[in-house]
């Protein structure tokens, strides 16, 4: 019935989610209408551009200022040698076609700012939140939860990695969970160490929870922070409550 949507090509390409139960025809159709927008093209980013791409998310937005380092190629899988010294959005975007044409990806090679946010993030339906530091993650939330925008959370250190959902269906928000800043004599994230795996796996989890509010289907993590510790090989769900 809704075959005539979608050309041969992307039948053929979508076809192992288009015969899933529950996401089908329908949910392909609404993720190739989705506007998603990743703030941070890094290692978390890199991970989830690379799974919306290839499952067909129709137009995704890339926003970051920084250029490919040799130190990012130990997590940042989107890069590899040959990238070094060049923008990671227009890198990005070339390889991300590559791997889909028929994707449309609109890259922003600039820093998010309490100037820019939104008219910027008005042009999406979803925000996923790849950032390496406080100050951007402030800037999103409060961009997002103004014009009422689903925020996918993301955020790794160390051996450790959390997850959730903010701003869906009148749920939490990120100041539910970090009401202040931290100390500015604490180490910044982009400072810390990471095992190499760690922003994959959390940028995976971030695409996944993009493509079932885009589809509607599955159990979402609004309301809930799932961490991981991959020395431990823990999995623990805390409950966000939602304040006044």
């Amino acid at each position: 019935m809704y075959e005539s949507d979608f050309s041969d090509q992307e039948l053929e390409r979508y076809s192992r989610h288009l015969i899933l139960p529950e996401f089908g025809i329908q949910g392909q159709k609404k993720l190739k209408a989705a506007k998603i927008l990743i703030v941070g093209a890094g290692g978390l980013g890199s991970a989830a551009l690379k799974y919306l791409t290839a499952a067909g998310a129709g137009n995704i937005g890339i926003i970051d200022d920084d250029i490919v380092s040799v130190s990012n190629l130990q997590r940042q899988v989107l890069f590899d040698k040959g990238d070094v010294g060049n923008k990671k959005t227009e890198v990005a975007k070339i390889k991300l076609s590559m791997l889909n044409p028929l994707v449309d990806i609109k890259i922003y090679d600039l820093k998010l700012s309490w100037e820019n946010a939104d008219s910027i993030i008005t042009n999406y339906d979803l925000v996923i939140d790849c950032s390496d530091n406080y100050q951007t993650r402030y800037i999103t939330n409060k961009s997002t939860l103004k014009m009422r925008k689903p925020l996918v959370f993301g955020s790794i250190k160390n051996y450790e990695g959390q997850v959730s959902v903010f701003n869906y269906k009148d749920g939490p928000e990120y100041k539910d969970l970090y009401p202040d800043p931290p100390d500015e004599k604490e180490i910044p994230e982009s400072d810390l160490g990471v095992l190499g795996v760690l922003p994959g796996i959390i940028g995976c989890l971030q695409a996944n929870e993009a493509i079932k509010i885009i589809a509607g289907i599955g159990y979402v993590l609004s309301g809930e922070l799932l961490v991981i510790n991959l020395l431990e090989n823990s999995f623990i769900k805390f409950k966000i409550n939602k304040k006044d």
